[in-house]
């Protein structure tokens, strides 16, 4: 069994490990057993009752957390002519065309983000073996196969996240910084729950919110009510 520091061993004394929190105390908790000298970031994982192996009962997509997740984001895009102008003006890091397909293949993987327009998938789709592994392969459903470049990377640069289901049926997002107020991490995490609800599957049965957790960088996890999580995610 792993042997945890003691600044998690006394956060762990914090958590109630067979309580099922209201949504804001878990929150406050998260904030408060934040264990790192540096900002840890809060991240939310959430267990759906959908089986990842069909297709009709994946779960994917991005949205535009309303406070950000506190952290720069950079993005680069592949595009050319008048929408590489775009993405510049836009203030997109990197952008290019063969030229960056080519950088990449060197090694170099600067970028937390790609977009590219739809006519540059034909050349990124050779990135494929390098950039998939690594999530950074744009995809048209989370808006990163698009001709609003601009559009993208300001939303993007705004504090947009992706959310993919893995293997297990659970969802990993980040909803912001350890040092967030708290009416912040409720509105981004109230944002992501509204949008997980939004997007069921029609094939998923039964209860589709099967556990929702919270915690901090390198802090103890701390089990939330979905029930109560619901609510509030309608509520929003």
């Amino acid at each position: 069994m792993a042997k945890h520091g003691k600044k998690y061993v006394e956060a762990r004394k914090l958590v109630d490990r067979d309580m099922l929190y209201d949504p804001t105390e878990a929150l406050e908790l998260a904030k408060k057993t934040a264990t790192t000298k540096f900002d840890g970031t809060v991240e939310l994982a959430v267990r759906l009752g959908v089986n990842p192996k069909h297709a009709d009962q994946q779960v994917r997509g991005a949205v535009v957390l309303p406070a950000g997740i506190g952290k720069e984001v950079t993005v680069a895009v592949f595009a050319k002519g008048e929408k590489a102008k775009e993405a510049e003006e836009a203030g997109a890091d990197f952008v290019g065309a063969d030229d960056l397909v080519a950088k990449i293949n060197g090694g170099w993987f600067g970028f937390d983000v790609a977009v590219a327009t739809p006519d540059m998938m034909g050349t990124v789709g050779k990135l494929g073996r390098v950039l998939g592994p690594k999530g950074l392969m744009p995809n048209p459903k989370t808006g990163t196969v698009t001709m609003e470049v601009a559009r993208a990377v300001n939303e993007i640069k705004a504090g947009k996240v992706e959310y993919r289901v893995d293997k297990n049926g659970i969802i990993h997002v980040p909803i912001g910084k350890a040092s967030f107020e708290m009416e912040k991490l409720q509105e981004n995490f109230n944002t992501i729950i509204d949008t997980l609800i939004k997007v069921k599957p029609a094939a998923a049965k039964g209860q589709y919110l099967r556990s929702i957790t919270v915690a901090s960088t390198m802090g103890p996890g701390i089990r939330i009510n979905t029930q109560k999580a619901a609510a509030l995610g309608k509520a929003k």
